[in-house]
């Protein structure tokens, strides 16, 4: 009996595999995708720089710098003095404040606290990467970012995706690189 169940049994799956096709891949074509893709980016940062420029304009009190980065900025406390920027490995040690355009504090100095950041060595969003390098010891500046320079896509639980942030920037200290290697 066991004999007569076990060639049924290889009977039904020869059966049913002798009928089987090979399926076919799905093909996508990702060149119209990506085409698609960088339009609408073009036209997302398009519309971003029209109104961080409308927010510039209408802003008085303060005189913006275009960075060769992509964003904007003007000193809210500038160091003439100081000559020394950060360089790639050196330590700086900041606070900041995060807002919306709209003025809202999204993030406040005092929640986010004192932070450091390894020049170049650390994940951190682009535009605050970039925006050290323009900074002094005891410099604040404020960034206009655009979302690109941000959060982008993703947003957080407070922040938008394809949200332009005003950051504004404490400069504490840098530990230059040739003093942590000296210390190690």
């Amino acid at each position: 009996m066991k004999n007569y169940l076990l060639i049924i049994f290889i009977g039904i799956i020869i059966m049913s595999c002798s009928n089987s096709q090979a399926r076919k891949p799905i093909v996508r074509k990702t060149s119209s995708f990506m085409s698609e893709s960088i339009e609408r980016n073009k036209m997302l940062n398009k519309a971003e720089q029209a109104v961080l420029i409308q927010k510039m304009e209408s802003d008085s009190l303060n005189q913006y710098l275009n960075s060769e980065y992509g964003f904007w900025y003007f000193y809210n406390t500038q160091k003439s003095n100081e000559i020394t920027y950060p360089e790639s490995g050196d330590e700086v040690f900041y606070t900041h404040e995060i807002k919306g355009l709209d003025g809202t504090v999204l993030y406040s100095r005092e929640e986010l606290g004192t932070k450091s950041y390894l020049i170049d060595k650390e994940e951190l969003i682009s535009g605050l990467q970039d925006g050290f390098k323009l900074m002094k010891e005891g410099e604040v500046i404020t960034f206009l970012f655009p979302s690109y320079k941000a959060y982008g896509y993703l947003g957080n639980d407070r922040i938008e995706p394809n949200q332009p942030l005003i950051y504004t920037v404490e400069l504490l200290k840098i530990n230059k690189l040739s003093e942590n290697e000296n210390n190690e």
